[in-house]
């Protein structure tokens, strides 16, 4: 379902009613009679509508997290808020830019348009900027020959739909100045081949049994789930180009199994 669509259909035929009333229709109304129905009715929801959609369209737009792919930064439950306008200003719908702004950096939880279907919106975390060569080489992450350092954590333990109890080794990892949690799970292998598909730019990576190395294209980003071996991301099915880019994550509102979580900081 495309909600900011319906939500643009609701915002014109409410508007356009409004506009026909306050300058047509009630001038040829009796000073006593009543608003119609179907008067009356859009031109309430009309103010409420037009907030809703400028709020989403144009500032802060929510979502929930599907999957436990973000793991341990996000659960499965999750409601998090995504700030619409720091990487720029796109018009609603068509998601077109019109005013440059900030461009993502390594590190950024990024909600974007899944490039295999863009009516799916996916959340993961940006890894690779355009120009960057990303190498996976047995679980170790390496940015333009640079060892990405990581510090273990310990255990950790998650239940995943179906599969029960699921243990894999808990890390910080340093992109930049801040580290954010990733998980490994030591019984997987870094690449799952099989899963590997055609996308645009596909001669830019080269796989192999312990991992690959992916030259990212200009306009392009490559991002990875933190859950590491329980994420579908840019190892298969490819680049993030910029135009698909909806917003970044920066905060958890709700979430109806666990209260602690609201209020925290996506980083």
């Amino acid at each position: 379902m495309n909600f900011p669509l319906i939500l643009f259909v609701l915002l014109v035929i409410t508007g356009s009613i409004w506009l026909l009333d306050y300058f047509l229709w009630k001038n040829k109304r009796a000073p006593e009679e009543n608003e119609p129905w179907w008067i009356e009715y859009p031109k309430s929801f009309f103010p409420i509508i037009l907030i809703v959609f400028s709020l989403r369209s144009f500032v802060i737009e929510p979502f929930k997290i599907p999957s436990g792919s973000m793991i341990p930064t996000l659960l499965v439950g999750d409601f998090i808020l995504v700030n619409k306008y720091t990487y720029g200003i796109r018009l609603p719908v068509i998601n077109k830019k019109i005013i440059e702004m900030n461009e993502p950096k390594r590190g950024d939880v990024l909600v974007f348009r899944y490039p295999e279907d863009p009516s799916i919106d996916y959340i993961k975390r940006v890894i690779g900027l355009p120009g960057d060569t990303i190498t996976y080489h047995n679980k170790q992450l390496i940015i333009n020959g640079e060892v990405i350092k990581m510090q273990y954590e310990g255990d950790y333990k998650y239940v995943e739909s179906g599969f029960g109890y699921i243990y894999s080794d808990h890390f910080s990892e340093y992109l930049n100045e801040e580290n954010h949690s990733i998980l490994i799970n030591q019984d997987i292998a870094g690449i799952q081949y099989s899963n590997v598909r055609q996308f645009e730019f596909r001669e830019n990576c080269k796989y192999r049994r312990t991992g690959f190395t992916c030259e990212v294209p200009a306009s392009n980003y490559f991002t990875l789930g933190d859950n590491r071996d329980s994420s579908s991301d840019s190892r298969y099915w490819g680049f993030v180009p910029e135009e698909n880019i909806v917003g970044k994550a920066f905060m958890i509102w709700w979430n109806f199994g666990d209260f602690s979580r609201i209020g925290l900081s996506i980083k």
